[in-house]
């Protein structure tokens, strides 16, 4: 069974970084793509960021684009976030997910297939 695991996550001044790792197990990781989303207290989900594994292609959410970078590491099944200049705005619950794409790709939350618990990023004013 597919399994998503994110880790990285904690408290952090405005300005500061933090990498978000998810570690996937169980799926044939290069036919999938694997996606950022996160969901503040009382807001509704958000794309943030999403990577093709088999070419590497990806995309951002306009919010993080400068600040956010994302990467695989095919070798040990795992995608990192990092996230530079962070805002009290970043403050979220962040999830990966997966969306089995040997073809085609998507980055939409109704197109993933798996997804992780979660890790809590806050930011401090």
């Amino acid at each position: 069974e597919a399994q998503l695991v994110e880790s990285g996550g904690g408290l952090v001044q405005t300005g500061g970084s933090l990498r978000l790792s998810c570690s996937a197990s169980g799926l044939t990781f290069d036919q999938y793509t694997i996606a950022w989303f996160r969901e503040a207290p009382g807001g509704e989900r958000e794309g943030v960021s999403c990577i093709r594994i088999r070419d590497g292609t990806i995309d951002y959410a306009d919010s993080v684009k400068g600040r956010f970078r994302i990467s695989s590491n095919s070798a040990k099944n795992t995608v990192h976030l990092q996230m530079n200049a962070l805002k009290p705005e970043d403050t979220a619950v962040y999830y990966c997910a997966a969306d089995y794409s040997p073809f085609g790709s998507s980055c939409r939350s109704d197109a993933m297939d798996y997804w992780g618990s979660g890790t809590l990023v806050t930011v401090s004013s």
